[in-house]
């Protein structure tokens, strides 16, 4: 039995093709780089100084030596949360949350990352936060900590860490206060006193409007003995005798009365007698 037996034979030629066809395509592989929404990137130099500080990748297809490296990190705007144990103005504990929003300077991404490191949020941001958070929540009482200070707060935490972070790339752009944890008896103290003290002002606003609705009253009083006053003086008695004439002369043309005139009273006024 015969076996049939096919050789397949590539010329030397075909296979250098193959060779150098598969050296281009992992060339090309690590020397492109697609840097996405919201990134930035920027190269190391293997052969040169390090990370190139002079350019900054922004989104898209980019080409880079293939030798070369290129870092990508977000710079659109971040947030980060973190809870730490800081102490009042008068030594208390308080355990604090927050939430700090930040972003890297785009056209000094490199010398952010060459000169903090790729992970430069531990190493720059985290420490400016918390000196920052301890220096301010250090000035107050628990009380205004839980209750009345949170927007100063705020802007005063945002006011150091901008200063910490001054030409060190990094920018902070917003802190928030979320909760403010004091220990149950003291939070129950200060509840209580707040609550007393609404109440008082509830009462002092109650007492202001009773006075001023006294005031009012009495002024309305005033203005209308003033008024009387001022009419009993008009009314002379001529004109009292006036008005009675007039009264009488309407009377007697009534078709209901019969009028009869018998003399004049003391003040000179006619007496009227009348039938229904």
């Amino acid at each position: 039995m015969a076996n049939n037996q096919v050789d397949l034979k590539l010329p030397k030629g075909g296979i250098f093709l193959i060779i150098l066809l598969f050296g281009v395509i992992i060339l090309f592989s690590k020397s492109t780089v697609t840097i996405g929404p919201g990134e930035g990137g920027v190269v190391f130099e293997r052969f040169g100084d390090g990370i190139n500080t002079e350019k900054t990748y922004g989104e898209g297809f980019q080409i880079v030596a293939p030798w070369n490296e290129m870092i990508v990190r977000k710079v659109r705007q971040q947030s980060v949360s973190d809870e730490m144990n800081v102490l009042s103005v008068n030594g208390l504990e308080v355990k604090v949350s927050g939430t700090v929003w930040y972003e890297p300077e785009f056209s000094n991404l490199g010398l952010l990352i060459k000169t903090k490191g790729e992970d430069y949020e531990r190493e720059l941001l985290d420490p400016a936060i918390n000196a920052a958070a301890r220096s301010v929540f250090g000035r107050y009482t628990p009380e205004q900590l839980y209750s009345s200070k949170r927007d100063v707060i705020e802007q005063e935490i945002l006011d150091e860490v901008q200063i910490l972070l001054k030409d060190q790339y990094l920018m902070v752009k917003r802190v928030l206060v979320k909760d403010v944890k004091l220990p149950p008896t003291i939070r129950t103290a200060i509840e209580t006193k707040l609550k007393q003290e609404q109440e008082s002002l509830e009462y002092e606003f109650r007492i202001a409007k009773a006075k001023k609705e006294a005031e009012r009253q009495r002024i309305d009083a005033e203005g209308k003995a003033a008024a009387n006053k001022i009419l009993s003086a008009s009314l002379t008695d001529k004109i009292l005798q006036e008005k009675g004439i007039e009264a009488t002369l309407k009377l007697s043309e009534s078709s209901n009365s019969k009028v009869v005139v018998i003399g004049s009273g003391k003040s000179g006024m006619p007496i009227i007698l009348g039938n229904q």
